[in-house]
């Protein structure tokens, strides 16, 4: 066991021992050190319990920082591994009742160990180690055979764990995710009961969880538990809208088991969190835009819809603007058409240029999701390789107005005109010029081009404009419910 502690972590517990104290590993590091099947590299965090007071500790550690209410000390080791540059030590403690379900109205120290285990959420966390001891962790609640089992199970009643943080319901259902666990029958029951004090509880600290169940191996059953245990309705509501939505001929899954699938997919492939969101969003909008019933349902304009929805569901959980509206780009382009001998370089020009080169390869993983969700055997069957020789090949070609060989400026000087909206509307006309063909990309060309449209008034630079920024993508817009009738897709 004392192998796999790091030394940084053993000379901590050590100093604080040889200055007269107790000291202890707590909590995941102990959870991590005893399972059957530890992570990859071992824990993460290192936190150490022990009856010195704040005060005491920061004595002992000159080299340490102080910074909240619950008298935890960071102790700063010098390590070069960001995992172990900081070490946190906290004195054994109990807490008060939480009346806002989240803080303990307030915080005592204690000179016991089961004082400060006893105050913790699940068995398998309320393990402690004594250094000097590794082979006989201090495990009061049945923590270890809770491990061995395969169970998460609450320390002492579970109503009363759950009415001090509610954020525990969640966290119940992520240790299950992360280590494939089961929730015990008491566990379980008293989450049903109390999944309603969630709403009590900070969007950010629930998008924290939510992104942990979704970058563990088994996100998929995470969002399953969360939905049979009744608490997803408290969280991406949206989600379940598609719980037995049945679809069309070609899908043999609802749109509930496609998104869990093609999510789990992207988890398969250790793809990227905006990819497993995006893999698990892709179909949001498909109940809302459902039309008929049974094997000749169509769904158009789910992707519009499910871009929409996104932008809600995400801002809600307060991810950051730029994550919501990545995530919403691959889901209003993941339906994007393309075959071989029917797709125009054009177009794929405006999907490089709506989607952005550095996203097109997250939109053709969530294409790939999308397609095993489905229950096709092949995530990238021969055109969709096809197409990714295209993207590269074309985003050589100029794909927005930084690339033109004219710039602002240069209209301004041509039509002896001010900053204004005419500007831009001149600047997006040429850009669809050069989108249709790259080689009108030159000076001469566009100087000549800007020249005739000096004479538009607003309106005809506006609708010039509007008529050009309707032009295909990728064969869609006008053209996409014809083609969808014509093949039978969704």
């Amino acid at each position: 066991m004392n192998s796999k502690i790091p030394e940084e972590v053993k000379i901590t517990l050590e100093t604080l021992v040889k200055a007269g104290y107790e000291a202890y590993l707590v909590g995941g590091c102990v959870r991590d050190l005893l399972r059957e099947n530890p992570p990859a590299g071992g824990p993460k965090d290192w936190d150490i319990a022990t009856n010195a007071k704040p005060e005491k500790i920061q004595k002992v550690f000159p080299n340490s920082f102080y910074e909240n209410e619950y008298g935890t000390i960071g102790v700063k080791t010098g390590s070069d591994d960001p995992t172990l540059a900081v070490i946190e030590i906290t004195p054994y403690r109990l807490e008060e009742k939480y009346s806002d379900k989240r803080h303990p109205d307030a915080v005592r120290f204690t000179n016991k160990l089961e004082d400060d285990l006893k105050r913790r959420d699940f068995t398998i966390n309320a393990i402690a180690l004594d250094l000097a001891k590794a082979d006989s962790p201090v495990d009061l609640f049945g923590g270890q055979d809770d491990l061995k089992n395969k169970v998460i199970r609450t320390v002492g009643t579970p109503e009363e764990r759950f009415d001090e943080d509610a954020l525990r319901l969640l966290r119940a259902i992520r240790f299950a995710a992360e280590l494939d666990f089961t929730i015990e029958d008491k566990t379980r029951s008293a989450i049903q009961k109390k999944k309603g004090l969630l709403e009590l509880i900070s969007k950010e600290r629930i998008r924290e969880e939510v992104v942990k169940i979704i970058e563990s191996d088994r996100a998929m059953k995470g969002f399953e538990l969360m939905h049979e245990l009744e608490i997803l309705k408290y969280i991406m509501p949206e989600v379940e809208e598609g719980w037995k939505v049945g679809q069309n001929k070609h899908h043999i899954y609802t749109v509930w088991e496609h998104n869990m699938r093609a999510m789990d997919y992207a988890v398969k492939n250790k793809w990227s969190l905006e990819v497993r969101i995006a893999a698990l969003l892709h179909d949001v909008g498909k109940p809302r835009s459902k039309r008929g019933e049974g094997s000749d349902s169509t769904f158009y304009g789910h992707e519009i819809i499910g871009a929409r929805m996104v932008v809600q569901m995400l801002s809600r959980l307060k991810f950051p603007k730029s994550f919501t509206e990545k995530v919403a780009k691959l889901v209003r382009y993941h339906l994007f058409y393309y075959n071989v001998d029917e797709v125009t370089e054009s177009s794929v020009r405006r999907l490089l240029r709506r989607v952005g080169p550095e996203d097109m390869d997250d939109l053709i993983k969530v294409r790939m999701c999308d397609r095993i969700g489905s229950g096709v055997p092949k995530a990238e069957p021969y055109k969709l390789r096809h197409f990714r020789f295209m993207v590269e090949k074309l985003q050589r070609d100029p794909i927005s107005v930084k690339m033109l060989k004219v710039n602002g400026e240069d209209v301004m000087k041509i039509c002896t005109i001010s900053p204004s909206l005419r500007v831009g509307a001149i600047l997006g006309i040429l850009l669809e010029d050069v989108l249709d063909d790259p080689k009108l990309n030159t000076r001469k060309y566009l100087e000549d081009r800007t020249k005739k449209l000096c004479g538009f008034s607003d309106s005809e630079l506006k609708k010039l404009a509007d008529s050009a920024t309707q032009k295909k993508v990728g064969l869609e817009e006008e053209a996409v419910g014809a083609i969808k009738q014509k093949y039978w897709v969704k």
